[in-house]
């Protein structure tokens, strides 16, 4: 196993300094740093847009974002106090990049790189009892998750195609 030879390693995923050890994980035999839980499983999910490929570089070390948006429509408007707590959570999330809330409509605009959509929804599960299982419910069946799958899966092959709609589609919208 290769060790860095620092107190401090670099979160490959979000690029912060991180102590050598912190949420730890061992790829290709060699070990991995992490700032955090949400760092670790998205680099374990698809670590060669981190770390690339023998001779070419990964989208992350290309300086490259993937910024998404994504509208949540709601079957009604969610009350005053249930808005603030969904924006206090989505806000607390690495690579959330704005939330807003108008209407019935939830706006998300984030770094697919440092988060998915479907951590995004986990995220919000864990914390429904903060909200009402009333509204955690409606918030899940506002997600999908097979189109970012598949542009990931394009993304760490290095495929130049970013899905079948093109590299700046936004692919619609979960509803």
């Amino acid at each position: 196993m290769k060790k860095n030879d620092f107190n401090n390693a670099k979160d490959p995923v979000c690029l912060m300094k991180v102590d050598q050890g912190s949420f730890e994980l061992e790829y290709q035999e060699v070990s991995y740093s992490f700032c955090s839980q949400q760092c670790h499983d998205r680099f374990k999910m698809n670590p060669h847009l981190y770390i690339g490929r023998p001779g070419k570089p990964s989208p992350k070390q290309q300086g490259q974002s993937v910024i998404r948006k994504r509208r949540l429509k709601l079957e009604e408007t969610a009350p005053e106090h249930i808005q603030q707590q969904i924006m206090e959570i989505l806000n607390t999330m690495m690579g959330i990049k704005s939330v807003s809330i108008e209407d019935n409509n939830i706006f998300i605009s984030y770094d697919l790189l440092e988060v998915t959509e479907q951590q995004i929804e986990i995220i919000l599960e864990k914390n429904g009892g903060m909200l009402s299982k009333t509204w955690s419910t409606r918030l899940k069946r506002a997600f999908t998750h097979f189109i970012e799958d598949n542009e990931l899966d394009n993304l760490e092959q290095g495929n130049e195609s970013h899905g079948c709609h093109g590299k700046d589609s936004d692919h619609g919208n979960g509803s």
